[in-house]
């Protein structure tokens, strides 16, 4: 795939066309009401394309409990040094000062359907006549025996971007030669970018910057395989030979249990023991789409895949992680390119825009080391009741060392445009 500039990238991943001018009629009205809950890759860009492209027709609130807002993605770079923590946080302003949204900061705790209204953490309602759900998603604690949100504060899972981030650097940050770093991966179906994977790549490369060659990376995974696995690992022996070791449940008999205080993965081979933990547990959907009554038993929110539209309320659409999006993993890119179309048929709902066919894409990259960057991704469209892949590709052993660069480079010009895409 070429570079992508902050131009094309909005080309590539729009599956909307430009608002149709409105007739006098429509402006002369009340506005209908668009809220939108979450404000991350998803939720961001929704909220920006409605305003935007409705040329102010629709009165739009997006929710978020934070006044700024941290990416997944990228957050590795953080880790590893290439980024700095103040490079991947974003204010909401110009979605306020450019686009007429409204921000409110808080925690939405509860949807009533029937009447419309969004239930705040502080009792207070906001009506809609169409409703968007990005929350993200939330973490199953007990899926890991022996954590909790508690002891996340001790063994990091940042998987969900900031405090969590700090905490993850800071004990990356901390290890000495001889010490091992234990990461608890995560099972499928899980949020990525973070990529567990080039995570541990990134606190290699930290580690080897200073010379701590004999520290370790111990991966334990519930998973037999995971995406890239050989590029990954033909990559970890070029730059980190011995520092990375990844164990799958073929060779560690199942994750029983973690002891946090103690530093310690039970296992049904042996028992590992870290100077630092890294574990990140099962997910969900964010608790808002359970309390909303818009998932089913996988914990997560089924969707029509030609509009996003929740197959529980023709009122709602669901975005980003928290939806079953087929073919599509759970990234920053993906939530990005639905949330056009989800934006596409909430204008038509209200105010009679046109609707194009859907059309998804994604691409997530991940640096295994400085200028040696990997990348898988795909393009897709609705099919067979799902966002199916209709052509990908994904990077190859023994690539030339400019192709690498090429793609990092690819990848930074991406971070650039998703960033202004969705906060303008």
């Amino acid at each position: 795939m070429a570079g992508l500039t902050r131009r094309q990238f909005g080309l590539f991943t729009g599956a909307s066309a430009a608002a149709l001018t409105l007739p006098t009629y429509l402006r002369a009205q009340d506005k209908p009401r668009v809220v939108v809950i979450g404000g991350g890759a998803g939720g961001a860009t929704a909220a920006r394309y409605i305003a935007k492209d409705s040329d102010g027709a629709i009165n739009v609130t997006l929710i978020d409990d934070s006044e700024m807002f941290t990416t997944c993605f990228f957050s590795n770079l953080y880790v590893g040094g290439f980024r700095s923590f103040e490079s991947i946080t974003h204010s909401y302003d110009t979605l306020q000062s450019s686009y007429g949204i409204t921000k409110v900061t808080g925690r939405a705790t509860g949807v009533d359907r029937a009447a419309k209204t969004v239930t705040m953490a502080d009792g207070s309602t906001i009506p809609y006549d169409r409703l968007v759900v990005s929350p993200g998603i939330d973490l199953i604690w007990d899926s890991v025996e022996g954590y909790s949100e508690e002891l996340s504060q001790t063994a990091p899972h940042a998987w969900k971007a900031g405090e969590q981030t700090k905490i993850l650097k800071a004990g990356v940050d901390a290890i000495e030669n001889g010490q091992q770093i234990l990461m608890v991966a995560p099972p499928n179906p899980y949020r990525c970018p973070p990529g567990p994977y080039e995570r541990a790549s990134m606190m290699a490369h930290v580690l080897k910057s200073k010379g701590l060659t004999d520290a370790k990376i111990i991966i334990l995974d519930p998973k037999p395989k995971f995406s890239k696995q050989g590029v990954f690992q033909e990559g970890w022996e070029k730059h980190y030979p011995g520092m990375i070791e990844w164990y799958g449940p073929d060779v560690h008999g199942g994750i029983e249990s973690i002891d946090v205080k103690a530093g310690t993965v039970e296992t049904g081979l042996d028992t590992f023991k870290g100077a630092f933990m890294n574990v990140i547990p099962a997910q969900k959907a964010g608790a808002i789409a359970s309390a909303a009554g818009l998932t089913n038993d996988s914990g997560f929110c089924p969707i029509d895949p030609t509009s996003m539209r929740s197959t529980m309320d023709e009122a709602i659409f669901v975005i980003g992680d928290a939806c079953i999006a087929g073919d599509m993993p759970k990234s920053g890119f993906s939530a990005n390119s639905q949330a056009k179309v989800a934006a596409m048929n909430v204008r038509a709902d209200l105010v009679g825009s046109k609707v194009f066919p859907a059309k998804f894409a994604n691409t997530c990259w991940s640096l295994i080391d400085t200028d040696d960057s990997i990348k898988v991704g795909a393009q897709y469209a609705p099919g067979d009741g799902k966002i199916a892949s209709t052509q990908g590709f994904i990077s190859q052993m023994n690539e030339e060392d400019a192709l690498r660069k090429a793609n990092f480079e690819e990848s930074v010009g991406w971070y650039a445009g998703i960033t202004a895409d969705m906060f303008g």
